[in-house]
């Protein structure tokens, strides 16, 4: 009895070690409590252990991935995409139009808000492919150090699936716009990188904080011909630092005028963008850097409009715009 005892203890010992630490996704303490698109917090796990590798490899986006097709044929309705082509014939996808590619964030699917504020939003602006990334397989766990390798993992599928589709339908990359949320903002950025860093225009709206700080996954500036940043919740939600060719701080980046929670500020992203492609607004002046921005210390001569879908190509910098409590956001 006492050798099985000694053994037990002796094998789970053994466990304990062999589970050694992997990264550190940020510096600051292990346990924190971290926030999902939808604002509720939860306790995480911020340090990779080898366990969790193994427990990743589990998620397999090529075969879990959803691709959801909207136009203005099925507005409403999406059309799943597989890697089918004579399937693909059959659903409303014209090669002609250029793609909008929508990847949500943590604990969010298809039918996150993220989505439902920006599809309309997008089809009654211009006649396009709207594809809503789905992988709530990867991103629907409270393991949050998972859900962040998931999303690396994620990215290059998603990116595969694009040259797929454009190989079977003709589409080039030049027809591209790529919008994440949270950790989906750090997604396309990843997607941009696995396309050879080609895609006209890339959007991350809040891209997510913990995990991302020192992870050289994270969103870059040089992810996408032109890359754009808007940071609404920072060093909570979102990213504090700046992350695009062009970032966007409105209001300092935090705090937004008419919210009274964190969640509310995290969200506010998405629905700027929604009226910046309806109405063309947001107009933020130039600061010397981030730290400026956050001050709102900004004084530069220079304009430049947030979001739309027109790339800004060539433009960079960091920018400071004032925003209403309630809709119309835009003061001009």
């Amino acid at each position: 009895m006492l050798s099985f005892v000694i053994l037990c203890c002796v094998s789970i010992c053994s466990a304990l070690q062999s589970n050694q630490l992997q990264t550190k996704l940020d510096v600051g303490p292990r346990f924190q409590y971290v926030a999902n698109s939808n604002g509720d917090f939860q306790i995480a796990d911020v340090w990779t252990m080898l366990n969790d590798i193994f427990s990743g490899s589990k998620f397999n986006p090529a075969v879990s991935n959803v691709y959801h097709l909207f136009t203005r044929e099925n507005p409403t309705l999406s059309q799943p995409i597989v890697t089918n082509p004579a399937l693909l014939a059959q659903t409303n996808y014209k090669n002609t139009r250029r793609t909008i590619v929508l990847i949500h964030g943590w604990m969010n699917s298809a039918t996150s808000d993220f989505n439902n504020v920006l599809v309309p939003v997008l089809l009654a602006a211009e006649d396009l492919n709207v594809i809503v990334v789905d992988w709530s397989a990867g991103a629907d766990s409270w393991n949050y150090r998972e859900v962040n390798q998931n999303c690396i993992l994620s990215g290059a599928a998603v990116a595969r699936f694009i040259n797929w589709l454009n190989g079977a339908s003709g589409s080039t990359i030049a027809q591209y716009h790529i919008i994440g949320h949270g950790v989906g903002g750090h997604q396309a950025g990843i997607v941009g990188r696995n396309l050879g860093r080609q895609v006209p225009y890339i959007t991350a709206l809040d891209p997510a904080l913990i995990g991302w700080v020192n992870n050289i996954f994270r969103f870059w500036p040089s992810d996408g011909l032109y890359t754009e940043v808007i940071h609404t919740n920072y060093g909570i939600y979102g990213h504090l630092g700046d992350l695009g060719l062009v970032d966007f701080y409105p209001n300092g980046g935090i705090s937004m005028p008419g919210c009274n929670s964190n969640e509310c500020d995290h969200a506010r992203g998405f629905h700027y963008l929604a009226e910046s492609i309806t109405s063309g607004g947001f107009t933020g002046r130039e600061c010397m850097n981030y730290y400026a921005a956050v001050l709102k210390l900004c004084y530069g001569p220079k304009t430049l409009r947030m979001g739309g879908l027109t790339p800004k190509t060539g433009e960079t910098g960091v920018y400071l715009l004032e925003t209403n409590a309630s809709p119309p956001f835009s003061q001009g």
